[in-house]
């Protein structure tokens, strides 16, 4: 009943920037998390960047002080700015957010359907 839509990725330069988008098709209420995952080829998902409902951010040390997440005006869209890509950044990245669609309802998480990123030497 949700579908949480990414993009932005595509092919870039090392050293280039990208920003990946993602967008609910509908609102998702009580957002506990709001996150950005990556999976690289032969490789397990793992977690990049992530923010909690107060705001506060964390970041992988691999990404710190290059990508920036932030959550956009309306309540329903997330960010990830990446800037100073590397080879090493190539994956496919995810959103994920953990939250209820229904009131009373219980707690979910919801997936995008991930954008691919590749970045060349």
């Amino acid at each position: 009943q949700v579908h949480l839509v990414e993009s932005g990725g595509g092919l870039v330069q090392a050293g280039g920037s990208l920003r990946l988008s993602c967008a609910a098709s509908r609102s998702i209420f009580s957002i506990y998390t709001m996150a950005w995952y990556r999976q690289a080829p032969g490789k397990q998902r793992e977690l990049v960047a992530a923010m909690t409902d107060g705001g506060t951010a964390n970041y992988a040390d691999s990404v710190k002080g290059r990508f920036l997440i932030s959550r956009g005006t309306a309540k329903n869209t997330l960010y990830l700015q990446i800037n100073s890509l590397k080879p090493e950044d190539t994956a496919v990245y995810y959103c994920n957010v953990w939250g209820r669609t229904i009131v009373g309802g219980t707690v979910d998480d919801y997936w995008g359907q991930g954008t691919q990123v590749s970045v060349s030497s």
